[in-house]
């Protein structure tokens, strides 16, 4: 018999250039894609920290993809990687000048009704100099004080800066300005420091029912009287959402209810919100029921994703929205809208947009005339279904206060957009004037 052939024990260096070419080849593709997805995602909420870098760091990407694009064997690959990425880089300039523009039009009060959209907007805020011409102006009617605001400085600092806010206003001839707060209590106290940190109202869950409204006000009244003596007349509190009962979502990173809701039962929780909405109003501050339609049957967290609602409208009305109805009918206390969709009752619309559940349930079944404001409209569930669209939708649904507390900047575009709605006649201007009586009313 012959000898048997020989197994080669190396790969042929021409072959191993060959696979290490594939292999680069497929890495630079793929970074091309994420360059592309980041482009059509540019300020997306999730990438505020990086904000102020944001654009010149991908332009940076973009220019160094291309330039490897060109060294590409193949012309149609080499045109078709340097065209993509050019492309993107057209539209990252764009994007900046076009938020440019809008600041611009917006901080010049160039935009016809400004103070008449403005009236609608609670926003959040980094840099007070570029806070002052749209407190000024009357481009908003609000104004979210949180941690951020605090950093590097005491409370004196923002007490100074809160009155400054109020002042500008007030010589300006404008209705004083709502500040408010997130101030739960628990997991979510956001200027605790350097105010008291207080449990979660869950804590008088285990009072006498004879106690436990008393309580409840007790621990409004001593907050409220430390968020007045800042400046805030409006605090995002209380929870009224059920506590929920399935298992919890690992990718429920924000809204963890079932750590923040008072109780699964919807008669105590009304006790301890009603008690704590009259402790609260005692010292000037405004409460807010949220987070309307009650996220107990929710699984999804509405910062990051979508999330429907499929429990029963039965059963909604019968335990979920005791404690919404019932306080704000005895109350002047603010309610919520959250960005989740009711199967049942719209499975088209966010609560937030909904006019079903805005007019055919708060404002018709319940006759309730008071304010409605949205959750944060920088949240995933509302931002991926287009700013604009959300802004509009609530407005003429009925909502009578946008919050865009997170991404402050997304204001520029939203009053923009809100501006350009009014003139094309997609605003429904008699829901505007209903809803301007209503905020009026709020602020005697």
């Amino acid at each position: 018999m012959g000898a048997m052939p020989s197994i080669p024990t190396e790969i042929p260096t021409t072959q191993g250039q060959r696979m290490l070419r594939v292999t680069l080849l497929a890495l630079l593709w793929l970074l091309s894609l994420i360059a592309v997805f980041w482009t059509l995602n540019l300020k997306d909420p999730h990438l505020l920290p990086f904000r102020a870098l944001e654009s010149w760091v991908l332009l940076a990407c973009c220019l160094l993809l291309a330039a490897l694009h060109l060294l590409q064997r193949g012309k149609p690959a080499r045109l078709l990687g340097v065209g993509t990425l050019l492309g993107c880089m057209l539209l990252v300039a764009l994007a900046e000048y076009r938020l440019q523009a809008q600041k611009a039009l917006v901080q010049e009060a160039r935009i016809d009704a400004a103070q008449q959209l403005g009236a609608h907007l609670l926003i959040g805020y980094r840099q007070f100099e570029e806070l002052r011409p749209l407190v000024s102006q009357g481009l908003i009617g609000g104004v979210f004080v949180t941690r951020r605001n605090l950093r590097g400085r005491d409370l004196a600092a923002l007490q100074a800066e809160i009155r400054e806010l109020q002042t500008l206003r007030q010589r300006a001839g404008l209705p004083p300005l709502l500040i408010a707060a997130d101030q739960e209590g628990g997991m979510v106290a956001h200027l605790s420091p350097p105010l008291q940190k207080r449990p979660a109202l869950a804590s008088l869950d285990a009072a006498d029912d004879s106690t436990l409204e008393q309580l409840a006000q007790d621990y409004g009244r001593d907050q409220g009287a430390e968020l007045a003596a800042l400046g805030v007349n409006l605090n995002f509190s209380p929870v009224v959402d059920l506590r929920q009962t399935h298992a919890n979502n690992r990718l429920d990173f924000h809204s963890r209810i079932s750590q923040r809701a008072i109780s699964d039962d919807p008669q105590r929780t009304l006790l301890v919100a009603r008690g704590y909405v009259r402790g609260l109003a005692s010292q000037g501050v405004h409460a807010t029921l949220k987070h309307f339609p009650g996220f107990a049957g929710v699984v999804g967290d509405t910062h990051h994703f979508s999330a429907h609602l499929g429990t029963p409208l039965a059963t909604l009305r019968a335990r979920d929205w005791l404690p919404f109805r019932e306080v704000a009918g005895q109350s002047q206390a603010l309610m919520m809208l959250g960005h989740v969709v009711l199967d049942e009752l719209d499975a088209e619309q966010l609560v937030s947009t909904s006019q079903k559940l805005v007019q055919g349930v708060i404002r018709g079944e319940w006759q309730h005339q008071g304010v409605l404001i949205t959750d944060d409209l920088s949240m995933a569930a509302a931002y991926n279904r287009g700013l604009c669209t959300v802004g509009v939708d609530a407005l003429n649904a009925g909502v009578d206060l946008l919050l865009v507390s997170y991404d402050h900047e997304k204001i520029y575009p939203l009053l923009d957009c809100l501006d350009r709605a009014r003139a094309d006649g997609r605003l429904d201007l008699q829901r505007l004037q209903q809803s301007r009586a209503r905020l009026d009313r709020l602020a005697r």
